[in-house]
Protein backbone atom coordinates (compact mmCIF):
# COMPACT_ATOMS: atom_id res chain seq x y z
CA UNK A 1 0.00 0.00 0.00
CA UNK A 2 0.91 3.21 -0.80
CA UNK A 3 -0.02 7.27 -0.02
CA UNK A 4 -1.16 7.47 -3.18
CA UNK A 5 -3.94 4.92 -2.58
CA UNK A 6 -4.77 6.62 0.37
CA UNK A 7 -5.21 10.07 -2.01
CA UNK A 8 -7.54 8.30 -4.23
CA UNK A 9 -9.80 6.38 -1.45
CA UNK A 10 -9.41 9.66 0.53
CA UNK A 11 -10.50 11.76 -2.48
CA UNK A 12 -13.22 9.85 -3.87
CA UNK A 13 -14.82 9.65 -0.44
CA UNK A 14 -14.24 13.54 -0.46
CA UNK A 15 -16.48 13.91 -3.87
CA UNK A 16 -19.81 11.86 -3.51
CA UNK A 17 -17.75 9.05 -4.54
CA UNK A 18 -17.39 10.20 -8.41
CA UNK A 19 -13.68 8.86 -9.61
CA UNK A 20 -14.25 11.09 -12.33
CA UNK A 21 -14.15 14.73 -9.82
CA UNK A 22 -11.59 12.71 -7.95
CA UNK A 23 -9.29 12.11 -10.72
CA UNK A 24 -9.76 15.76 -11.60
CA UNK A 25 -9.01 17.06 -8.61
CA UNK A 26 -5.76 14.76 -8.13
CA UNK A 27 -4.46 15.83 -11.49
CA UNK A 28 -4.71 12.11 -12.62
CA UNK A 29 -6.60 9.72 -14.67
CA UNK A 30 -9.99 8.40 -13.66
CA UNK A 31 -8.72 3.93 -14.96
CA UNK A 32 -5.38 4.77 -12.74
CA UNK A 33 -7.50 6.03 -9.30
CA UNK A 34 -10.17 2.98 -9.92
CA UNK A 35 -7.08 0.19 -10.21
CA UNK A 36 -5.48 2.18 -7.24
CA UNK A 37 -8.55 1.83 -4.88
CA UNK A 38 -8.86 -1.97 -6.47
CA UNK A 39 -5.62 -2.46 -5.53
CA UNK A 40 -5.59 -1.45 -1.45
CA UNK A 41 -9.07 -3.22 -0.93
CA UNK A 42 -7.30 -6.61 -2.46
CA UNK A 43 -4.39 -5.56 -0.44
CA UNK A 44 -6.09 -5.35 2.44
CA UNK A 45 -8.38 -8.06 1.79
CA UNK A 46 -11.96 -5.88 2.14
CA UNK A 47 -13.83 -3.46 0.34
CA UNK A 48 -13.16 0.14 1.15
CA UNK A 49 -16.59 0.91 -1.01
CA UNK A 50 -19.59 -1.14 -2.37
CA UNK A 51 -20.27 -1.11 -6.54
CA UNK A 52 -22.88 -1.25 -9.41
CA UNK A 53 -21.10 -2.35 -12.11
CA UNK A 54 -17.92 0.19 -12.51
CA UNK A 55 -19.60 2.93 -9.88
CA UNK A 56 -18.76 3.59 -6.66
CA UNK A 57 -22.57 3.00 -4.52
CA UNK A 58 -21.57 3.82 -1.14
CA UNK A 59 -19.02 2.85 1.52
CA UNK A 60 -18.66 -0.15 3.17
CA UNK A 61 -18.57 -0.35 6.94
CA UNK A 62 -15.41 -1.78 6.68
CA UNK A 63 -14.59 1.09 4.63
CA UNK A 64 -16.01 3.74 7.52
CA UNK A 65 -12.61 2.19 9.09
CA UNK A 66 -10.46 2.42 6.35
CA UNK A 67 -10.99 5.56 5.95
CA UNK A 68 -10.82 6.98 9.57
CA UNK A 69 -7.41 5.58 9.11
CA UNK A 70 -6.81 6.81 6.24
CA UNK A 71 -7.61 10.09 7.88
CA UNK A 72 -4.99 9.87 10.56
CA UNK A 73 -2.37 8.88 8.56
CA UNK A 74 -2.78 11.98 5.92
CA UNK A 75 -3.06 14.20 8.79
CA UNK A 76 0.02 13.09 10.56
CA UNK A 77 1.71 13.77 6.99
CA UNK A 78 0.77 16.85 6.72
CA UNK A 79 2.23 17.01 10.41
CA UNK A 80 5.59 16.16 9.44
CA UNK A 81 5.82 18.43 6.59
CA UNK A 82 5.11 21.45 9.10
CA UNK A 83 7.25 20.21 11.35
CA UNK A 84 9.81 20.01 8.70
CA UNK A 85 8.98 23.82 7.76
CA UNK A 86 9.02 24.82 11.85
CA UNK A 87 12.31 24.01 12.60
CA UNK A 88 14.03 24.69 8.98
CA UNK A 89 12.96 28.25 9.35
CA UNK A 90 11.80 28.97 12.86
CA UNK A 91 10.28 32.39 12.22
CA UNK A 92 9.13 32.49 8.54
CA UNK A 93 6.48 31.11 6.94
CA UNK A 94 3.02 31.93 6.14
CA UNK A 95 0.04 31.90 8.57
CA UNK A 96 -3.57 31.71 7.32
CA UNK A 97 -6.62 32.54 8.60
CA UNK A 98 -10.05 31.83 8.11
CA UNK A 99 -12.67 34.22 9.46
CA UNK A 100 -15.79 36.23 8.99
CA UNK A 101 -15.82 40.00 7.72
CA UNK A 102 -16.77 41.24 11.01
CA UNK A 103 -13.90 39.78 12.70
CA UNK A 104 -11.08 40.58 9.57
CA UNK A 105 -12.33 44.00 9.92
CA UNK A 106 -12.53 44.90 13.38
CA UNK A 107 -11.14 42.43 15.65
CA UNK A 108 -8.08 41.22 13.56
CA UNK A 109 -6.06 43.74 12.09
CA UNK A 110 -4.19 44.99 15.51
CA UNK A 111 -3.36 41.45 16.51
CA UNK A 112 -2.06 41.00 12.96
CA UNK A 113 0.10 44.28 12.78
CA UNK A 114 1.35 42.68 16.54
CA UNK A 115 2.68 39.67 15.27
CA UNK A 116 4.17 41.15 12.00
CA UNK A 117 6.07 43.49 14.35
CA UNK A 118 7.44 40.16 16.53
CA UNK A 119 7.45 37.82 13.66
CA UNK A 120 8.70 40.34 10.38
CA UNK A 121 9.15 37.57 8.33
CA UNK A 122 5.55 35.87 8.37
CA UNK A 123 3.18 36.45 5.60
CA UNK A 124 -0.36 36.55 6.34
CA UNK A 125 -3.15 35.21 4.21
CA UNK A 126 -6.04 36.14 5.38
CA UNK A 127 -9.57 33.77 4.40
CA UNK A 128 -13.04 35.03 4.57
CA UNK A 129 -16.42 33.79 4.67
CA UNK A 130 -19.24 32.67 6.23
CA UNK A 131 -18.93 30.56 9.43
CA UNK A 132 -19.60 27.29 7.70
CA UNK A 133 -16.77 28.08 5.10
CA UNK A 134 -14.44 29.03 7.98
CA UNK A 135 -14.43 25.34 9.26
CA UNK A 136 -14.31 23.73 5.82
CA UNK A 137 -11.62 25.75 5.45
CA UNK A 138 -10.09 24.17 8.92
CA UNK A 139 -10.78 20.65 7.85
CA UNK A 140 -9.55 20.96 4.42
CA UNK A 141 -6.33 22.42 5.87
CA UNK A 142 -6.34 26.15 4.14
CA UNK A 143 -6.41 27.72 7.12
CA UNK A 144 -4.57 27.09 10.25
CA UNK A 145 -6.86 29.09 12.46
CA UNK A 146 -10.20 30.03 12.47
CA UNK A 147 -12.83 33.05 14.30
CA UNK A 148 -16.21 32.94 13.93
CA UNK A 149 -19.15 33.25 16.30
CA UNK A 150 -21.50 30.83 14.72
CA UNK A 151 -21.28 27.33 13.81
CA UNK A 152 -17.18 26.45 15.20
CA UNK A 153 -18.48 24.29 17.97
CA UNK A 154 -20.58 22.25 15.83
CA UNK A 155 -17.96 20.53 14.16
CA UNK A 156 -16.00 17.05 15.64
CA UNK A 157 -13.43 17.64 13.44
CA UNK A 158 -12.08 21.15 15.03
CA UNK A 159 -10.90 22.04 18.53
CA UNK A 160 -12.41 25.87 19.73
CA UNK A 161 -11.68 27.69 22.13
CA UNK A 162 -14.20 30.68 23.64
CA UNK A 163 -11.86 33.94 22.69
CA UNK A 164 -14.09 36.98 23.67
CA UNK A 165 -17.68 38.19 24.52
CA UNK A 166 -19.45 41.01 22.73
CA UNK A 167 -22.97 41.93 22.24
CA UNK A 168 -24.94 43.31 19.60
CA UNK A 169 -26.03 47.61 19.61
CA UNK A 170 -28.88 49.22 17.77
CA UNK A 171 -27.96 52.17 15.11
CA UNK A 172 -30.14 54.74 14.23
CA UNK A 173 -29.88 58.27 12.62
CA UNK A 174 -30.28 61.38 15.35
CA UNK A 175 -33.35 62.15 14.40
CA UNK A 176 -35.03 58.86 14.46
CA UNK A 177 -37.41 58.81 17.06
CA UNK A 178 -36.07 56.06 19.27
CA UNK A 179 -32.88 57.61 19.55
CA UNK A 180 -34.40 60.02 22.14
CA UNK A 181 -35.53 56.81 23.93
CA UNK A 182 -33.38 55.98 27.27
CA UNK A 183 -34.51 52.49 27.46
CA UNK A 184 -35.60 50.65 24.17
CA UNK A 185 -37.63 47.02 24.20
CA UNK A 186 -37.38 44.49 21.65
CA UNK A 187 -41.32 45.44 21.40
CA UNK A 188 -40.18 48.92 20.16
CA UNK A 189 -37.29 47.64 17.43
CA UNK A 190 -40.00 45.33 16.31
CA UNK A 191 -42.19 47.71 14.99
CA UNK A 192 -39.46 48.83 12.84
CA UNK A 193 -37.33 47.73 9.43
CA UNK A 194 -34.78 46.28 10.68
CA UNK A 195 -31.20 45.91 8.82
CA UNK A 196 -28.95 43.38 10.15
CA UNK A 197 -26.67 40.78 9.58
CA UNK A 198 -27.18 37.60 6.89
CA UNK A 199 -28.94 34.55 9.12
CA UNK A 200 -25.61 32.92 9.23
CA UNK A 201 -23.46 35.78 9.99
CA UNK A 202 -22.34 37.97 13.41
CA UNK A 203 -24.59 35.87 16.42
CA UNK A 204 -28.37 36.82 13.98
CA UNK A 205 -29.21 33.48 15.21
CA UNK A 206 -29.44 35.16 18.83
CA UNK A 207 -30.96 37.75 17.44
CA UNK A 208 -33.40 36.05 16.13
CA UNK A 209 -33.87 33.82 19.07
CA UNK A 210 -34.81 36.52 21.20
CA UNK A 211 -37.77 37.71 19.14
CA UNK A 212 -39.21 34.45 18.90
CA UNK A 213 -39.11 33.77 22.80
CA UNK A 214 -41.14 36.76 23.11
CA UNK A 215 -43.42 36.05 20.26
CA UNK A 216 -42.58 38.83 17.97
CA UNK A 217 -42.09 39.04 14.33
CA UNK A 218 -39.17 41.77 13.83
CA UNK A 219 -39.72 43.60 10.04
CA UNK A 220 -36.38 42.77 9.02
CA UNK A 221 -36.08 45.21 5.71
CA UNK A 222 -32.41 44.13 4.37
CA UNK A 223 -29.74 41.37 5.12
CA UNK A 224 -25.91 42.00 4.62
CA UNK A 225 -23.07 40.34 5.84
CA UNK A 226 -21.01 43.32 6.14
CA UNK A 227 -21.77 45.86 9.18
CA UNK A 228 -20.31 48.74 7.16
CA UNK A 229 -23.63 48.30 4.52
CA UNK A 230 -25.58 47.91 7.12
CA UNK A 231 -24.59 51.38 8.85
CA UNK A 232 -24.90 52.94 5.08
CA UNK A 233 -28.69 52.05 5.20
CA UNK A 234 -29.31 53.10 8.48
CA UNK A 235 -27.62 56.53 7.23
CA UNK A 236 -30.31 56.28 3.92
CA UNK A 237 -33.08 56.37 6.36
CA UNK A 238 -34.10 52.40 5.38
CA UNK A 239 -34.43 51.32 8.67
CA UNK A 240 -32.67 50.89 12.07
CA UNK A 241 -29.63 48.50 12.64
CA UNK A 242 -28.36 45.55 14.29
CA UNK A 243 -24.70 45.24 14.31
CA UNK A 244 -21.49 43.66 16.47
CA UNK A 245 -20.33 46.55 18.80
CA UNK A 246 -16.87 45.59 17.16
CA UNK A 247 -18.24 47.37 14.44
CA UNK A 248 -19.29 51.27 16.12
CA UNK A 249 -16.48 51.09 18.81
CA UNK A 250 -13.24 49.91 16.59
CA UNK A 251 -13.70 53.64 15.05
CA UNK A 252 -16.21 55.88 16.52
CA UNK A 253 -15.20 58.81 15.18
CA UNK A 254 -16.35 57.66 11.91
CA UNK A 255 -20.10 56.70 13.70
CA UNK A 256 -20.40 59.84 15.45
CA UNK A 257 -23.10 60.94 13.33
CA UNK A 258 -25.11 57.51 14.50
CA UNK A 259 -26.98 56.85 17.75
CA UNK A 260 -25.54 53.88 19.50
CA UNK A 261 -27.41 51.78 21.70
CA UNK A 262 -26.45 48.36 23.47
CA UNK A 263 -28.57 45.41 23.38
CA UNK A 264 -26.94 42.95 25.11
CA UNK A 265 -29.71 42.83 27.81
CA UNK A 266 -32.31 42.28 25.38
CA UNK A 267 -30.69 40.03 23.19
CA UNK A 268 -27.57 38.44 25.34
CA UNK A 269 -24.06 38.34 24.96
CA UNK A 270 -22.22 36.05 22.08
CA UNK A 271 -18.98 34.29 22.49
CA UNK A 272 -16.07 34.32 19.49
CA UNK A 273 -14.70 31.47 19.05
CA UNK A 274 -11.10 30.50 17.62
CA UNK A 275 -10.83 27.23 16.20
CA UNK A 276 -7.99 24.46 15.11
CA UNK A 277 -8.42 21.41 13.23
CA UNK A 278 -7.93 18.51 15.69
CA UNK A 279 -4.86 17.10 16.09
CA UNK A 280 -2.88 19.59 13.31
CA UNK A 281 0.62 20.26 14.00
CA UNK A 282 0.63 24.14 15.24
CA UNK A 283 3.56 26.31 14.59
CA UNK A 284 4.92 28.54 16.78
CA UNK A 285 3.71 31.75 15.32
CA UNK A 286 0.12 30.22 15.63
CA UNK A 287 0.00 29.88 19.03
CA UNK A 288 1.85 33.91 19.22
CA UNK A 289 -1.19 35.30 16.98
CA UNK A 290 -3.36 33.32 18.94
CA UNK A 291 -2.30 34.66 22.26
CA UNK A 292 -2.39 37.94 20.38
CA UNK A 293 -6.34 37.85 20.91
CA UNK A 294 -7.29 37.21 23.93
CA UNK A 295 -5.93 37.18 27.19
CA UNK A 296 -7.77 33.77 27.80
CA UNK A 297 -5.87 32.55 25.48
CA UNK A 298 -2.47 30.58 25.85
CA UNK A 299 -0.06 28.67 24.28
CA UNK A 300 -1.16 26.24 27.16
CA UNK A 301 -4.45 26.23 27.41
CA UNK A 302 -4.36 25.61 23.83
CA UNK A 303 -1.70 22.35 23.67
CA UNK A 304 -4.22 20.71 26.44
CA UNK A 305 -7.42 21.24 24.19
CA UNK A 306 -5.56 19.86 20.91
CA UNK A 307 -3.90 16.89 23.35
CA UNK A 308 -7.27 15.41 24.31
CA UNK A 309 -8.59 17.82 26.88
CA UNK A 310 -12.19 18.42 26.59
CA UNK A 311 -12.14 22.35 25.78
CA UNK A 312 -15.97 22.64 26.58
CA UNK A 313 -14.18 23.03 30.33
CA UNK A 314 -13.15 26.75 28.77
CA UNK A 315 -15.72 29.48 28.90
CA UNK A 316 -15.87 33.06 29.78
Amino acid sequence: MNLHQFRFVQEASRRGLNLTEAAKALHTSQPGVSKAIIELEEELGVEIFARHGKRLKRITEPGEHVLRSIEVIMREIGNLKRIGEQYSAQDSGTLSIATTHTQARYVLPTPVARLREQYPKVNVSLHQGSPDQVAKMLIDEVAEIGMATESLNNYPELVTLPCYEWQHVLVMPQNHPLASKSHVSLEDIAQEPIITYHPSFTGRTRIDQAFAAKQLQPRVALEAIDSDVIKTYVRLGLGIGIVAEMAVTEDPASNADLVVQPLGTLLGHNVARVAFKRGAYLRNFVYRFAELLGDRLSRDLIIKAMTGTDETNYRL
